[in-house]
């Protein structure tokens, strides 16, 4: 079968999807903090409805912090048909692209071990071997690319439901030891069961789930690169948003009502979770596609842009180095001085300020990492 990449028509960057990914990235080097910090100053004490959102569910159910980590790789796979359509122009072949694909696999998955399995500790007794977003990424990229070299857009929407359907009838309809199909409890469940029976002692103690939630990071990607491929395609920018509002209210209302069978649950990364998730994914890239691309509104979208580009590099060095205690060293005189909820604020700007100003050097000199 053709690939879906070897359209060469609007393979370069949009800005919006740029945007998108550093309103993601923002959250995680400090924004969380900032908005917390902010609210405080304003209302104290702060709602439990407003702070309850700025953190996981327990278990079952979903905030806007559950939807952090399902948009970094719903935004991976926008990114990937205009990547891989560019080196295709560039003349890359087939068989090259699945080396990169390998090769990225591996350096993501090992980035995921330093940022949050111990690895750089060289403790075994404290080795995790899968426990971070970066591997879910690694795993999801890495069968989506294939899918997408080796299949059109029909065939990634048949792939996206097998990965979905098929990881449900998994985990309801597979008995394991112990237990009958369909418990779904924390650290009692079947993809529990398979990571305990993969890792063994090397498996995290955390209830989220990895081996067999491969099947559903897949299809988090997945659903990224057809919103991507709308995005690619040569239909008009009304279009394109429409496409994306309805797959986005289509995906919430299908994934509401699966969760009444399937429960919606991040830590499982159940299927249900994947399309709730992956609405709300494709109304924010609307949105900022409505905003930035087609009303022309690019100014307030530069800092995101900043942090965006450096997705990647940024996200590794928050796991390795405490930016707060580095923004202490300017505002610490400050905060003396200032009511303690202020000095949270403070505290709070500075850090993200510091991560800020060395993305916008590295933006200003085009230093990119790329994995």
């Amino acid at each position: 079968m053709d690939s879906a990449v070897t359209v060469k028509s609007n393979s370069g960057r949009i800005m919006s999807v740029d945007a998108l990914r550093g309103f993601d990235m923002f959250w995680i080097i400090g924004g969380r903090e900032l908005l917390i910090a902010a609210a405080a100053v304003i209302a104290d004490p702060v709602p439990k409805w407003f702070t309850r959102q700025l953190h996981h569910e327990a278990w079952t159910g979903f905030t806007a912090w559950d939807l952090i980590m399902p948009l970094f790789l719903f935004i991976v796979g926008v990114a990937m048909p205009f990547s891989f359509a560019k080196r295709i122009e560039q003349g890359h072949s087939k068989l090259s692209l699945h080396g990169r694909l390998v090769k990225r696999f591996v350096v993501l998955f090992l980035l995921g071990m330093i940022a949050q399995c111990h690895l750089l500790e060289f403790d075994l007794s404290r080795l995790t071997i899968i426990n971070n977003t970066l591997q879910a990424i690694a795993v999801g990229y890495l069968v989506s690319g294939v899918i997408l070299l080796h299949a059109r857009v029909v065939g990634q929407i048949v792939a996206t439901l097998v990965l979905l359907v098929g990881y449900w009838l998994l985990m309801t309809q597979v008995p394991f030891p112990a237990h009958e199909a369909g418990v779904m409890q924390p650290n009692v469940n079947l993809a529990a069961y398979v990571d305990q029976l993969v890792m063994g002692t090397y498996r995290s103690p955390a209830p989220y789930t990895w081996v067999l939630s491969s099947l559903t990071f897949s299809a988090t990607v997945l659903l990224g690169v057809l919103a991507g491929s709308v995005l690619q395609s040569s239909r008009g920018a009304n279009k394109k948003l429409w496409t994306l509002v309805a797959t986005g209210l289509g995906c919430l209302a299908v994934g509401w009502i699966w969760g009444y069978w399937f429960p919606i649950n991040k830590h499982l990364w159940t299927s249900s979770m994947v399309l709730w998730a992956n609405g709300w994914n494709c109304l924010l890239l609307a949105l900022f596609y409505w905003i930035i691309d087609m009303r022309g509104y690019r100014r307030w979208a530069f800092p995101l842009v900043v942090i965006g580009s450096n997705a990647i590099a940024v996200y590794m060095a928050t796991r390795l180095f405490d930016f707060r205690l580095i923004g202490d060293v300017f505002v610490q005189g400050l905060v003396r001085h200032a009511s303690p909820h202020t000095g949270e604020f403070i505290r709070a700007s500075a850090a993200i300020a510091v991560v800020w100003l060395i993305l916008l050097y590295m933006y200003c000199k085009k230093t990119f990492l790329r994995v």
